[in-house]
């Protein structure tokens, strides 16, 4: 069952109101959205996005009686604002992106997210999309491999895991998520703790089948353009490169003021200018963390546009 993370610090936050429009590109199970659709009202507007076939109709159980004021789409957040475009939404109030895999995602074993059960090694938020988990791990040479799970999952061993990987797939090829996580947790001596070894190649490979940090890249700009002045843009991530990413986007379009050779000041930054809100992430409470592990990984940053 899909909870929506840090859902009353995005509504405090994002500060929906009555007739104000808003874009949710990451619907998910569509909790955060239903939040926004009820603080708007019958005559405010909400548009939300996922990749996830799926999801959308997931959501649209969710959303029930607010359905009516929400324009749902399938599609990626990356490009929210031609989207937005098509549909009506030009200079919107608030845009809101909870950056990941959703519950529904992980729970089904047939996506192949998760190394707690057996399914296909798949890992594409969007079927539609050409390559999967397997192909990436039956395909790409060894230093290519380690690359991924250094570069988008901070693995430690990646060296040692592509080579495994390599070794293994010649004799039989990857086809499944417990064949990958039996190898990770081999390699490293059995699982030791609450965390499991193949965590960090899990989500390196899920990273890198979906393009995620690229699609973060060009959504933050996307929603930024479509933001009114005034308008605030919030922010979900949970890891640490996602986290990093957001930060330096926000801290860029902030800018600085910067002394002058002639004397006098500049202002030196990334137009358009935007002021942060939270002057470091906001976390989960124990409380909700208790209720949700999903959550204590979870990290929002809120920022407004200026101009």
């Amino acid at each position: 069952m899909h909870q929506a993370v840090l859902l009353n610090e995005v509504v405090s936050w994002l500060r929906p109101r009555p007739a104000g429009v808003y874009v949710d590109g990451t619907l998910g199970g569509g909790g955060h959205s239903r939040a926004i659709a009820e603080a708007i009202g019958p005559t405010g507007r909400l548009m939300a996005l996922d990749q996830d076939a799926g999801a959308l109709d997931r959501a649209r159980r969710t959303l029930g009686e607010f359905e009516a004021r929400c324009t749902l789409v399938q599609g990626s957040f990356a490009g929210m604002d031609e989207v937005a475009a098509r549909h009506g939404f030009t200079k919107v109030d608030g845009v809101l992106l909870d950056i990941g895999i959703s519950s529904d995602q992980l729970d089904d074993p047939d996506r192949g997210f998760s190394f707690m059960r057996e399914g296909p090694l798949d890992m594409r938020m969007d079927q539609s999309r050409p390559t999967t988990a397997a192909e990436l791990l039956n395909t790409l040479g060894e230093e290519a491999l380690a690359d991924v799970f250094r570069r988008y999952g901070e693995e430690p061993r990646a060296r040692a895991i592509a080579g495994r990987v390599v070794r293994q797939r010649a004799v039989e090829p990857f086809r499944t998520t417990t064949q990958l996580a039996d190898l990770v947790e081999h390699l490293y001596g059995g699982r030791r703790g609450r965390i499991h070894p193949a965590t960090l190649v899990f989500q390196a490979l899920r990273i890198a089948v979906n393009g995620e940090l690229e699609a973060l890249e060009r959504g933050l700009e996307a929603g930024l353009r479509i933001l009114a002045p005034g308008g605030r843009m919030a922010v979900i991530s949970f890891h640490s490169l996602e986290d990093r990413l957001v930060k330096r986007f926000f801290v860029e379009h902030q800018g600085r003021m910067e002394s002058l050779p002639e004397g006098g000041v500049k202002w030196v930054g990334t137009l358009p200018e935007m002021r942060i809100l939270t002057r470091k992430p906001v976390m989960a409470t124990d409380g909700e963390c208790q209720e949700n592990p999903r959550a204590r990984s979870a990290k929002l940053r809120v920022a407004e546009r200026k101009d």
